[in-house]
């Protein structure tokens, strides 16, 4: 068998891929890693598990639920709430670990299942490896008074919005006219009342999950109609979420899109006036546009780079003690108040800014200027030529320097396609365009299988 996890937990087509007999498996091998320290203590592990609302999450969970349980931990169901909520959850509770079910932005017929470490946080590659291994095993029998207890989680949602609420610190949305677009997900049971709780008035769409609609034509990868509602509506802003709520893009009242790099440089520059960004440093990924790393520059911010990933982002943070990070995708991390990118928080402090500095946030998002970026994948190449093929670093070189300095080439392999991506940024899109397909071309070239 291959690896199992990829770069978000285990992902696949529910019922095909991720099976019954998969989760169960799985689950009961990571009661036998997690729960490890647990039985050295001579006490029952205690397990979060919660899910979004796509149907196949229903016969997952339960399978999650009976394998942790017949490995002898004790299970906490928290039934349908965002990503960022269980894992808030498992530090909250002191858990031993937590299991997350979704498939985050994908579509309805996709799921996954995901880990979190004790204190909410995610898995090293170590750590999920061993847990693959073990589901080769022996498994722990357990009976009688020896297995775990499947109880449902009462007041999950209600700790987390407190803790929403708290990381504000007392300030107050009132005022503010918001749009939240819930993505038919896991944020349709929380994200408007914790807006509305803070003094915000709020008008929602995508907030009526059937456990088939989710991501469908709403949420943070089809950003449209919240642009139409901010508009229709005379919102001040728009925030969405997707399937799972750990990803935030907003829109402003003028129906422009603001994209998580806009959203960092915003909070960026508002923590480090404040004090409160940990070694006036913001953690990004090398797909970042090129205009956040020079607005931080010209405010004395500086940048650390991973790669492209939320996890990459985070074992930086985690490693380093900083205290922002994030993607261009809208995975957005405060480590100070979350331990995973969490699109309620995101949008509540962006929120908060706008209330704070009296601006609107199309005049906040032009604290960086965003660069046209081009992005070509090239399919059915060999991703592992990219670094060593002399031709294509000699064309990469050529590129920088038509450049001139003024924009950037990036080409890596793709870690969940069968692709090469060929990202270019300029000042000006049509040389971005010219010369992304000029490269694509020589990687179709000289990379073809």
């Amino acid at each position: 068998m291959g690896r199992l996890f990829g770069t978000d937990g285990v992902r696949g087509l529910a019922g095909v891929d991720v099976t019954a007999g998969l989760a169960l498996d799985l689950a009961h091998a990571a009661a036998l890693v997690l729960g490890r320290d647990a039985r050295s203590e001579s006490r029952r592990a205690t397990a979060v598990i919660a899910r979004d609302p796509r149907v196949s999450g229903e016969f997952i969970s339960a399978a999650v639920a009976a394998g942790l349980a017949s490995a002898g931990v004790d299970v906490l169901d928290a039934g349908v709430i965002p990503t960022p909520a269980a894992a808030y959850l498992v530090a909250d509770t002191g858990a031993d670990f937590g299991v997350m079910v979704s498939a985050s932005h994908n579509p309805a017929p996709d799921n996954g299942i995901k880990f979190f470490a004790q204190g909410g946080r995610k898995l090293p590659d170590e750590v999920e490896d061993a847990i693959q291994e073990a589901m080769s095993g022996s498994p722990i029998a357990v009976t009688g008074r020896e297995v775990g207890r499947i109880r449902r989680f009462a007041d999950a949602e209600d700790r987390y919005l407190v803790h929403l609420l708290g990381t504000l610190e007392g300030l107050r949305l009132d005022g503010l006219h918001v749009v939240l677009d819930c993505a038919h997900g896991a944020a349709a049971g929380i994200s408007p009342d914790v807006f509305s709780d803070a003094g915000a008035r709020v008008t929602v769409i995508g907030n009526d999950p059937d456990g088939f609609n989710i991501n469908d034509g709403v949420g943070s990868t089809h950003l449209g109609p919240l642009i139409d509602a901010v508009r229709e509506h005379g919102a001040d802003l728009g925030i969405a979420h997707d399937g799972d709520a750990d990803r935030c893009l907003a829109v402003d009242g003028d129906g422009n899109v603001v994209d998580g790099d806009r959203i960092m440089a915003i909070l960026a520059l508002s923590m480090s006036a404040r004090g409160r960004l940990e070694r006036n440093t913001l953690v990004t990924t090398v797909m970042s546009n090129l205009g956040l790393k020079l607005a931080m520059a010209d405010n004395g911010i500086g940048i650390v780079e991973t790669g492209v990933g939320d996890r990459y982002v985070l074992e930086a943070i985690n490693r380093e003690g900083y205290s922002l990070g994030g993607e261009q995708s809208g995975h957005v991390i405060m480590s100070d108040y979350a331990t995973t990118g969490d699109g309620i928080l995101t949008g509540l402090h962006l929120a908060a800014e706008v209330v704070r500095t009296g601006k609107t946030l199309a005049e906040l998002a032009q604290c960086m200027r965003v660069y046209p970026q081009v992005l070509v994948n090239v399919r059915g190449v060999d991703r592992a030529g990219v670094t060593g093929d002399a031709v294509l670093q000699q064309a990469v070189h050529q590129a920088e320097l038509a450049l001139g300095g003024k924009g950037r080439v990036l080409l890596r392999p793709s870690g969940t396609e069968p692709v090469v991506r060929v990202m270019v940024e300029a000042e000006h899109e049509e040389q971005a365009q010219r010369l992304a397909d000029d490269l694509a071309a020589i990687v179709k070239d000289r990379l073809a299988v």
